[in-house]
């Protein structure tokens, strides 16, 4: 008969697993993710966000969740295709940056009605418009840090219920400055491009991290040489 102490070792191992041929050629998110305690969102646990608006990606990658941002005008008919395809939430780019003003909250009123998780503005976007967001809105407003010199005093005042942090290799030091004064504010951090990189973020004090995935070209780029290596194999039977 088990114990209960057996019991508990027995919970604590790797959860069984489903893996179809075909689904299981995918991409998964770095492991050393998981360490991150994780944003609730809506009663959701996210951990790792993937930083992608490419379709094929989004429907072919493990992530909690998709952090869907753009360097062009945010477009409704671009949110709806990632939020029809998604499996998962998704964070909505609207602007703040290049868009300003009345679009930006158009945008964002009706990223929420087609069901995003929340939305995202831009480094530049200014707190009146985070205020104004805030009035409008019931899903986060995510707000984009690049540089330890930003007013996060002023931008958590306005209303920013998580803080993007996005500063390259400054990461670390942009987030253990902020985690050090506002211990509660939830933070989304680039982890940047290595494991090492990743749970340094996390260690300064990140809740969840933003992984970008292989490009289409990378990725076919495998599969070729796989091909390629397939039929080479098969020329030498006799």
């Amino acid at each position: 008969m088990n114990t209960i102490s057996e019991n508990k070792s027995a919970l604590k191992k790797s959860p069984p697993k489903y893996d179809g041929y075909l689904r299981s050629h995918r991409v998964d998110v770095p492991e050393c993710i998981r360490r991150c305690t994780g944003i609730l969102i809506f009663g959701r646990r996210l951990k790792s966000f993937a930083f992608s608006t490419d379709v094929a990606v989004i429907r072919n990658i493990n992530s909690d969740a998709i952090i869907a941002v753009y360097p062009f005008t945010p477009q409704p008919v671009i949110t709806n295709a990632i939020l029809q395809l998604a499996e998962m939430p998704v964070l909505v780019g609207v602007g703040g940056g290049v868009t300003r003003g009345a679009r930006v909250l158009e945008i964002a009123q009706n990223a929420e009605f087609m069901g995003a998780a929340g939305v995202v503005v831009n480094a530049p976007t200014e707190n009146e418009m985070i205020l104004k967001l805030k009035e409008r809105l019931d899903i986060p407003v995510v707000v984009t840090v690049v540089s330890i010199y930003e007013d996060i005093d002023a931008r958590i005042s306005a209303g920013a219920d998580i803080l993007n942090i996005s500063g390259s290799v400054e990461n670390p030091v942009i987030i253990k400055r902020i985690r050090d004064k506002h211990p509660d504010i939830p933070i989304l951090a680039t982890g940047g491009p290595t494991d090492d990189t990743i749970i340094k973020t996390i260690e300064a004090g990140a809740n969840a991290i933003t992984y970008t995935p292989p490009s289409n070209g990378e990725l076919f780029a495998v599969s070729m040489q796989r091909y390629r290596d397939m039929k080479k194999e098969i020329s030498k039977k006799p």
